[in-house]
């Protein structure tokens, strides 16, 4: 995982929204898959710092936490 700024070419990422965010509650976290990257944003600041996994760092991350 890094924490960098993402460089996105093209059109903009499409986010998607986390299941488990409420457009009131604290928890809103937004995901977009770009070519070989996968960002991670908190919805409430769409400007701010962004997570940028590997795809595969991607997949074990979701495969850790559905473990859970």
């Amino acid at each position: 995982m890094t924490i960098k700024p993402s460089v996105e070419n093209g059109p903009d990422p499409q986010w998607c929204k986390s299941s488990h965010s409420t457009d009131d509650g604290p928890a809103c976290v937004e995901v977009a898959a770009i070519p070989g990257t996968v960002l991670v944003r908190d919805s409430k600041n769409p400007q701010g710092p962004r997570l940028s996994f590997e795809p595969g760092a991607w997949t074990s991350f979701l495969s850790y936490t559905t473990e859970r």
